[in-house]
């Protein structure tokens, strides 16, 4: 396969590639996809080729993504990402619990979409200063 990309688009590819493989393996521990792994690995490899070697780095005979590349802003990218689906979960998981609709859905979703709406404008308004949990 020939695949060619201008070095904007190289770029891009590479912050799709780490998000990518981020969402999938960030939370399994030892479990990982290595599949996913080995293609980040092996598109960070083209980096320095691309005039973009201080992105990538060597360790233990592997290449990963560098320090400066990781520090440039693509885990505030991220944070935005998990920021709004917790958001919007936490909205879906409210409002149907309010409406009795937790192992269900309902026939017409307008409601459940009208009470997500107002759990999250006020999250908007409040982040999760005014939720209150009581612990038995």
């Amino acid at each position: 396969m020939q695949l060619e990309l201008s070095k904007k688009e190289f770029r891009r590819l590479l912050d799709m590639v780490y998000i990518g493989n981020w969402i999938l393996n960030s939370a399994r521990g030892d479990d990982r996809f290595e599949d996913y792994d080995d293609l980040e690995e092996k598109l960070f490899s083209l980096c320095a080729q691309q005039g973009m070697g201080a992105l990538s780095q060597v360790w233990e005979g592997h290449i990963y993504p560098s320090h400066a590349y990781e520090e440039g802003g693509i885990h505030e990218a991220i944070a935005d990402y998990e920021d709004a689906v917790f958001y919007q979960i936490l909205a879906e998981e409210l409002a149907r619990r309010d409406l009795g609709l937790e192992d269900s859905d309902p026939e017409d979703f307008t409601e459940l979409t009208e009470r997500m709406e107002d759990y999250l404008d006020e999250f908007e308004k409040n982040g999760l200063d005014d939720i209150n949990v009581e612990l038995e």
